[in-house]
C-alpha cells in the first residue's frame, strides 16, 4: 500500500500536459438556467440531439476534478453517441465557489445525503429535464469519472428508484468517507469497511425497497490517484445489493478484463472493466470500430470506448465488437511517477494544503 506522504506527493506534483479545463472541441452544451432550489449551487447543462427518440432515455454525466462539462463531453464523446441514438444528456457542472478544483464534494456529508446539497441539486436537474423532454422515467442513467464517479455512486445510493443503471469510472464506493482524512485514506485503498457494511451503507441511504440500478465499474490497474481497491469495494457493495455472489462470466480481450455478474434470470446486473496498464482517467477509442471522443488530460486512448460500452450495457446503444487496444501516441500523465519533492519544514503545511485542494479534499 502507498504511504500518505506518497499520495500527497503525487497530488502536489505539477502534472503538465493538456489543461483539463480546456474543452477538446466546441462547446455543444446548453445551459439549463432554472431547475429548482439548487441547494448545492451547481450549474446544469444539457445536450438534446436534433432528432430525439420518442420518450428518450436520459444520461446524467458528472465530470472529474478540474474538468468542465463541455470538456468532458468532448473527450468522452457522449454527445456524439446521443446524436447517433437519440437520447438526451444532462451534465451537472461543479463551480469553483463550491470547490477550488471543481470537484464534486463526494466526501462531504452535507452534499451526499438524500434531499440535501449537491445530490439534491442533481435530482432537481433531472426532474426538470424529464419534464422538458418527455424522458422515459424507466430509462434514466448516471455516469462519472473520479470525483464524478464517486458522486455517481452517491446518486445511485441516495435515489436508487430514479435510475435504471449507472457507471462509475475511476471512482469510490458510496458512504466510505466523511471528511478529508478518510477521503485520502480511501483514495489510497486503505481501511475500507467490511463487505457487509458496504452494502448496508447503500441500503441505509434511502427507504428504497425495489430493484436496484445495474452498475458498470471501470478502473485502470495502473491508477496512481484512486487505488483500484476502490473498484473492488464498489463491486462488493453492489453485488451484495443484487444478490449475485457466484462466479462471473469473464472475457479478456484488447487489454480489457471484462467480468459480468448475472441475476437468476440471466440479466447482467453488475459488470467490471479492468483496463491493463491504464492510469487515472476515462477510457476512450479515437479510431477503429468504436471510435468516440478525443484524447486529452484524463481522457485516455486505450482503444476501448467506455462511452459506447456503457451505453450498450444499459441497452440504449448497440453492442460493440471487441477492438484491440492501440498504443497511445504520448505517455499518459496519470501513469508518470513524479520525483519526490524536498520540503522545507516551514513549507510542509502549505504544500499539504495545496495537495488536498488539488484533490478536491479541502475547500
Amino acid at each position: 500500500m502507498r504511504r500518505l506522504s506518497d499520495t500527497i506527493g503525487r497530488l502536489a506534483a505539477p502534472r503538465g500536459g493538456p489543461d483539463p479545463m480546456a474543452a477538446a472541441g466546441p462547446d455543444r452544451l446548453a445551459d439549463l438556467p432554472a431547475f429548482g432550489r439548487n441547494p448545492g449551487n451547481l450549474r446544469a447543462r444539457t445536450y438534446v440531439p436534433a432528432s430525439i427518440a420518442a420518450r428518450p432515455a436520459l444520461v446524467v454525466v458528472l465530470h472529474g476534478c478540474t474538468q468542465t462539462a463541455a470538456g468532458y463531453d468532448s473527450g468522452s464523446g457522449w454527445s456524439r453517441l446521443a446524436d447517433e441514438r437519440g437520447f438526451v444528456l444532462l451534465f451537472a457542472e461543479q463551480k469553483s465557489a463550491n470547490n477550488p478544483n471543481r470537484c464534486f464534494n463526494w466526501f462531504a456529508p452535507e452534499d451526499v445525503s438524500r434531499d440535501h446539497g449537491e445530490a439534491q441539486s442533481i435530482r432537481e436537474m433531472i426532474a426538470a429535464v424529464v419534464a422538458l423532454h418527455d424522458v422515459d422515467p424507466a430509462r434514466i442513467f448516471c455516469t462519472g469519472l473520479s470525483a464524478g464517479g464517486a458522486m455517481t455512486a452517491v446518486m445511485l445510493a441516495t435515489y436508487p428508484e430514479l435510475f435504471a443503471g449507472g457507471a462509475v469510472i475511476g471512482g469510490l464506493p458510496f458512504g466510505t468517507a466523511s471528511g478529508v482524512v478518510q477521503a485520502l485514506d480511501r483514495m489510497r485503498g486503505h481501511n475500507m469497511p467490511g463487505d457487509a457494511t458496504l452494502a448496508t451503507l447503500v441500503r441505509d441511504a434511502s427507504a428504497h425497497a425495489g430493484a436496484w440500478p445495474t452498475l458498470s465499474v471501470w478502473h485502470g490497474d495502473a491508477d496512481a490517484t484512486v487505488d483500484d481497491a476502490n473498484a473492488d469495494a464498489i463491486l462488493t457493495q453492489w453485488r451484495a445489493l443484487h444478490g449475485v455472489s457466484g462466479a462471473p462470466d469473464t472475457h479478456d480481450g484488447g487489454g480489457d478484463r471484462h467480468r459480468i455478474w448475472r441475476d437468476r434470470g440471466g440479466r447482467a446486473v453488475v459488470e467490471d472493466h479492468r483496463i491493463a496498464g491504464m492510469g487515472h482517467g476515462t477510457p476512450i477509442a479515437t479510431r477503429g470500430p468504436e471510435a468516440c471522443g478525443t484524447a486529452g488530460a484524463f481522457m485516455l486512448d486505450v482503444g476501448v470506448s467506455s462511452t459506447r460500452r456503457i451505453a450498450a450495457f444499459w441497452g440504449i446503444a448497440p453492442a460493440v465488437a471487441d477492438a484491440p487496444a492501440v498504443p497511445e501516441p504520448t505517455p499518459r500523465p496519470a501513469r508518470l511517477r513524479p520525483e519526490p519533492q524536498r520540503l522545507e519544514p516551514a513549507g510542509v503545511g502549505a504544500v499539504i494544503n495545496d495537495a488536498l485542494r488539488a484533490a478536491g479534499l479541502l475547500r
